[in-house]
This record gives structure tokens, sequence and C-alpha cells, in this order.
């Protein structure tokens, strides 16, 4: 049996690791659809969804 001292330790570093999983941002990638085939003649780009669209870098 471990020590109460080590138990609360460990009950501890889990409440930590739970709160840093909780803090962690998510930024939702919106779903576009694949990309035609460049030798299609009808290409139009209607089907691009307009707006902000740009580079999105995400540190690790």
């Amino acid at each position: 049996m471990l020590e109460p001292w080590i138990i609360d330790q460990i009950r501890k570093r889990e409440e930590e690791q739970q709160r840093r999983r909780e803090q962690q941002p998510f930024v939702e990638i919106p779903d576009y659809p694949p990309p035609r085939d460049s030798s299609d003649e009808d290409r139009d780009d209607q089907d691009v969804p307009s707006g902000d669209r740009g580079v999105v870098i995400i540190s690790l």
C-alpha cells in the first residue's frame, strides 16, 4: 500500500493534467471540398467558399 502523501501527489498531478487538457485551445478547421482536377475545362471556381482564407500555423 502506498503512503498517503504519495497518493495525494498522484491525485494532484492527475488534476493538473486534466486542467491543462481543458485549457487547450480548440480551432475548428472548415472542411472544404477536394480540389477538382486541373484538366477539367468547365472549372469556374464556384465551388470554392467565399470569405477569409489563409494559412493556419499550429505550434506543437
